[in-house]
């Protein structure tokens, strides 16, 4: 029997405590998923690719079906790179849905074999991105229960070397 893969990818500048509940739940519907960062040249994130590998590596260490990477370039085209059937997106609000039911259509476009699942974020996580976590910790607020801990302390060190 062929092995479910799923991608999830992102920026995960940094990941947070939503994107971990998706990973949680996407390792419970796949056989293995894997965690990607996607370059994006139009953004200037905070952590560099390697940090963010490192950091995914360090919270991601407990799900054995869990695997990271780094790709640059479509999605989709990515995903059949890895021998994936879906790639894995997350739901926050509303809001999120149509920008995501676009790519959903146009990677089934490129490439019908692949499905987009979707994945509601619980509601405790609903509030919480990546760019809400480093505005917060810029200032030096508490982003406690946002991100991992030791997501949280890298944070803590990268705004204090700025």
């Amino acid at each position: 029997m062929a092995l479910r893969i799923a991608v999830y990818p992102g920026s995960f500048d940094p990941i947070t405590s939503g994107h971990l509940d998706i990973v949680r739940r996407a390792a419970a519907l796949f056989d293995e998923v894997v965690v990607a960062v996607s370059l994006n040249a139009s953004k200037s994130p905070l952590f560099s690719v390697e940090e963010r590998l490192g950091m995914l590596a360090n919270v991601l260490s407990a799900f054995s079906n869990v695997r990271i990477g780094s790709y640059e370039g479509l999605t989709v085209r990515y995903a059949e790179s890895q021998g994936a059937q879906a790639i894995i997106r997350g739901l926050r609000a509303v809001s999120d849905f149509e920008f995501e039911f676009t790519m959903a259509l146009t990677n089934k476009k490129l490439a019908p074999s692949i499905e987009t699942v979707f994945l509601m974020t619980e509601a405790q996580y609903s509030f919480i991105s990546s760019s809400a976590v480093k505005e917060v910790a810029r200032y030096g607020d508490c982003v406690r229960g946002m991100v991992p801990l030791q997501v949280e302390e890298m944070l803590r060190k990268k705004y204090r070397s700025l």
